[in-house]
């Protein structure tokens, strides 16, 4: 028992001091480190740097405070860490952030110091104000090679190509959605280039916006973009989108590098590819013969036969070209009901089936050129679509 209590008054002081209004040098201490690197980074490339802090007093409330960052773009890399660690056989709090930092010129740029705002309490356990800072850092920036377009600097880049459905398999009138989606590692969203334009001498390209987002990692900022268009083979069944390209710095290798997507034929795969939309499928041609007069007078008799047919009154089928005509087409009418209804989309259809089974018409061709601009075309809208029934259903 006499034991006990003589350790007990030897380590009070301690403990007494540990918990004193007195904060020594070694009880509280805050510095930052760069993450070493085999080169000087070039401006606007991502440099990691973690703050840490050892701390030996008991903590009630902390807040830590950044530098203004002169020079610099940041970003922090996920939420504060707390441990609890032993080092040297002594219990302790550890603290540490996370942030990837852009030199935004060439030269010696500084970073300044970080203070940490504690809440600490006394022997009496009494809370008291304390301020620990970190040392300022340089960090050397060279400058960018060449005079590159865009300047994206990565750790890793990952490209791919997607399509909502086969591209050369298209319904008539069918569109198709093209996303390419871009994730890059070391970059935040904002340094992914912009979205391109897609090209092609005969589609209609629609753009939507694009799409960008990020999430944290120790290893930098994994950002993502999405480019997003739909697409369509126009008034033709085929139609080539062209390739597209984009240059980045892989940062681990040293070196420029170019992507590039390939070009693409999107088409209506109903049809062959290689025929244009408007021309009717061709027929094998054979020397024609004429009949001779046994022939001809037999068609007469059937000519005469069938007039007298239909002299008694009695009904006769209607030929299938007849239907070509406006009142008795059955495609007519079903695009004047859409055209009633205000059906876009059936009226549409109904117009491509009509110009693939009629042949070719530029007059037709030109209203649904229009129609589609008026549709797809950006803040337009479409006009009156009975008069559009009207005009595409009469003969040019």
């Amino acid at each position: 028992m006499r034991t006990l209590i003589v350790v007990c008054l030897l380590l009070w002081p301690v403990a007494a001091l540990a918990q004193s209004k007195t904060v020594l040098p070694s009880d509280l201490r805050l510095w930052v480190e760069v993450d070493e690197r085999a080169h000087t980074p070039l401006a606007n490339e991502m440099v990691l740097i973690t703050i840490r802090g050892i701390y030996r007093r008991h903590i009630t409330r902390e807040m830590l405070v950044q530098p203004d960052f002169e020079g610099f773009n940041w970003t922090q890399l996920g939420n504060d860490v707390w441990r609890d660690e032993r080092l040297d056989g002594e219990q302790v709090k550890t603290f540490s952030r996370r942030m990837a930092v852009y030199p935004q010129v060439a030269g010696t740029l500084t970073i300044g110091a970080f203070r940490h705002r504690l809440t600490l309490t006394d022997e009496r356990d009494a809370w008291f104000e304390h301020e620990v800072a970190s040392e300022p850092v340089t960090i050397e920036a060279a400058p960018v090679p060449g005079d590159p377009d865009w300047w994206f600097p990565v750790t890793s880049l990952r490209v791919s190509d997607q399509w909502s459905n086969a591209p050369d398999q298209l319904t008539p009138g069918e569109g198709v959605l093209r996303v390419i989606r871009i994730e890059a590692i070391g970059v935040t969203p904002e340094m992914i280039p912009p979205m391109p334009a897609l090209k092609s001498p005969s589609a209609m390209i629609f753009p939507h916006p694009d799409k960008r987002f990020v999430e944290l990692s120790p290893q930098g900022p994994q950002s993502f973009a999405f480019w997003r268009w739909t697409i369509r083979p126009g008034n033709d069944i085929s139609a080539i989108v062209e390739p597209l390209s984009f240059d980045y710095y892989d940062t681990v290798n040293r070196v420029s590098r170019t992507v590039t997507i390939s070009p693409q034929r999107v088409a209506y795969g109903s049809v062959a590819p290689d025929q244009p939309f408007d021309s009717a499928p061709p027929e094998a041609v054979e020397q024609a013969t004429l009949p001779g007069w046994p022939v001809a007078l037999l068609a007469g008799g059937i000519c005469l036969s069938g007039v007298a047919f239909g002299l008694t009154g009695r009904r006769v089928s209607v030929l299938p070209a007849l239907r070509r005509f406006p009142l008795i087409d059955p495609l007519a009418r079903q695009m004047k009901q859409a055209a009633r209804l205000q059906n876009l989309s059936q009226l549409r259809r109904t117009a491509v089936t009509l110009l693939v089974r009629d042949g070719p018409s530029e007059h037709r061709r030109r209203l649904l050129s229009q129609l589609d601009g008026a549709v797809f075309g950006p803040g337009a809208t479409p006009g009156s679509l009975n008069e559009f029934a009207r005009l595409f259903l009469r003969r040019s």
